[in-house]
This record gives C-alpha cells, sequence and structure tokens, in this order.
C-alpha cells in the first residue's frame, strides 16, 4: 500500500510518525497545495489529510484512492457523499484532544478572570518594587466558584468542560445547538438566548453548520451580562469577529478567549487585531486541541484505522 501524508507539517514533530511507514510505502508533504494533491496521489491506495480538501474532482483523478484518513475530527474539508459512491472508505479521529481543549479552555478562562496580563505586567514593569504594602489591588479578581457556567454545544468537550466547571463550583447550563439532548442529564438545558442573559462564563464547543455559522453576532452578544466572558474553542464561523471586536472596545461584555477565527491563520486586517481593550481579550493559534499527548493519540489513531482497513482488505 502507498500510503501519502499530505500536510504532515499540520501535527508537528510528535513521537511515533514514522511508525506510519511499518504500514507500507509512506510518503510525507509538509504542505500540499491545491494544484499540486492530484499529481502526489497518483497511485496512492491512502491518503492522510488534515486540511487539504479531498473532493470530486481529486478522486476521480486518483483512481486508486481507497481510503482517506482524516487527521482530525472533522470531515467537511471531504465529499462524503462522492466517497461512499465511490466506495472510498474515509475515517476521521474523535476523542482524541478532549483533555488538551478542555485544559486550555479553562487556561484561557483563569488567564481572564484572574488579570495574568495585568498583574504580569504590573510586576515586572517595576511598580511592585515601589508599592508601599505586599499586595496590590489594580484589578477585580472572580471566582469561579457559584458563578453559572453556560456551555454552548455539549459533546465529548463539552461534557468534559462542564465536570471540570462543576468541580470549581460552578453551576452548569448547557444549549444543545443540534437540538438533541437527554431530559435527565447531569446538566441543565436552556434555550441559547436564556443561557447568554444569565451565564457568566460562555464556553462553546459546538461543530460549525449551517445551524451555528454566525449564531453569535451582536444581537446575541449584547443579552450577556457586562460582567462575562466569552469563550470559543468551537469553530471561528461560529462567532462574528466584528461584532465580537465592538462588544469588547464598548464594554459590552467583559473579555473574551478565541482560539478558533475565520480564517486560519488570522488576517492581518481582522478587526480582532484593532480591538483597544487589548487586556480583555486573548486569541491563540488554533492550538487548543494540540498537547503533545493530544497528537500523538491522534497519529496512533491514524496508525490504528489503516492497520485496520489493510486486514481486512487482505481478508
Amino acid at each position: 500500500m502507498k500510503i501519502v501524508f499530505l500536510d504532515i507539517k499540520t501535527v508537528g514533530s510528535v513521537p511515533y510518525l514514522q511508525k506510519l511507514g511499518e504500514l507500507g510505502e509512506f510518503i510525507s508533504y509538509p504542505l500540499t497545495p491545491r494544484d499540486k494533491v492530484i499529481e502526489r496521489l497518483q497511485h496512492t491506495d491512502i491518503v492522510i489529510t488534515n486540511k487539504v480538501v479531498i473532493d470530486k474532482t481529486i478522486m476521480d483523478a486518483c483512481s486508486n484512492l481507497k481510503l482517506i484518513c482524516v487527521a482530525a475530527t472533522g470531515t467537511n474539508n471531504i465529499d462524503l457523499d462522492y466517497a461512499r459512491k465511490k466506495e472510498i472508505t474515509v475515517k476521521n479521529v474523535a476523542g482524541y484532544s478532549t483533555e488538551s481543549v478542555a485544559q486550555s479552555t479553562f487556561a484561557m478562562l483563569l488567564y481572564l478572570m484572574n488579570k495574568l496580563n495585568y498583574y504580569d505586567t504590573y510586576v515586572k514593569s517595576g511598580e511592585y518594587s515601589k508599592s508601599d504594602i505586599f499586595t496590590h489591588h489594580g484589578r477585580t479578581i472572580n471566582e469561579l466558584n457559584g458563578k453559572i457556567f453556560g456551555i454552548i454545544g455539549l459533546g465529548t468537550i463539552g461534557r468534559r468542560v462542564a465536570e471540570i466547571a462543576s468541580v470549581f463550583g460552578s453551576n452548569v447550563i448547557y444549549y444543545s445547538t443540534s437540538g438533541m439532548y437527554r431530559k435527565n442529564q447531569k446538566f441543565k438545558h436552556v434555550e441559547l438566548d436564556e443561557l447568554l442573559k444569565t451565564a457568566d462564563v460562555v464556553s462553546i464547543h459546538c461543530p460549525l453548520n449551517k445551524r451555528t455559522q454566525g449564531m453569535i453576532d451582536l444581537q446575541k452578544l449584547s443579552l450577556m451580562k457586562s460582567s462575562s466572558i466569552l469563550l470559543n474553542m468551537g469553530r471561528g464561523g461560529i462567532v462574528n469577529e466584528n461584532d465580537l471586536a465592538h462588544v469588547i472596545d464598548e464594554e459590552i461584555i467583559a473579555g473574551a478567549g478565541i482560539d478558533v477565527l475565520i480564517n486560519e491563520p488570522i488576517n492581518s486586517d481582522n478587526p480582532l487585531l484593532k480591538v483597544h481593550q487589548k487586556e480583555h481579550l486573548i486569541i491563540t493559534p488554533h492550538i487548543a486541541w494540540a498537547s503533545v499527548e493530544s497528537r500523538t493519540e491522534l497519529i496512533d489513531q491514524i496508525y490504528q484505522n489503516i492497520k485496520l482497513f489493510i486486514n481486512q482488505k487482505i481478508r
């Protein structure tokens, strides 16, 4: 079997990456532009892709293709219907980043709630050394204990975040973007507007689809409390970035932590880069999923998916 990884750079340097070579002739490319995909997939049986699109055109041009492995959970870069029609198996990887994303969610939240940027800057600027008391109260710090923690999307990651929030003593509520939820859930389901109006923390963990595209806009953001914090660990297109920049600068909400953006890498003219209240905003480059443990698990699950596929073919 010939195995090609089209954008191996996206998973970084992780242990056991070359283990994939045990399964067949393994070729990897740091990145693959659209005009090189067909050329690189000629005579290829198995393709691994994180973000490279594999659509009808690619599948028709690459007649040997038998298995598409997505190095992620989302499969929106694959034409699933056409792959089914062509009898090409598609395998994604689920659950590998749950702990990493949950940890990153609280890293962002605590950075904002504890005003760590301000206090770190205060000490390093030399101002603390001039103080006449042992402490400093330049910014108010709040506790998570007793706060209402709203989660949008109570999937695997959302549930893990809910569990951790509960340990902090928060009262967890959630909104299901799919409309499917169990009434006997451990956590209370509410409608989106109620969640936004009541939650002290709003944490987004839902997928991007027709229901969630642009879901959090100015009207929805304006429902939030002026003391509340918004976190987006789902997908960039869920939150209107122009509107978010506006509500931060106008202090309509207390702050926001954003790991995902509409365009990645971020456009240089993105309004979030131009906010004046920079202390109230933290943006990270889509790294919430990317602990070394998470990426190692990702590669191992891809390996297992390919191994299982090959074994089934041999039978």
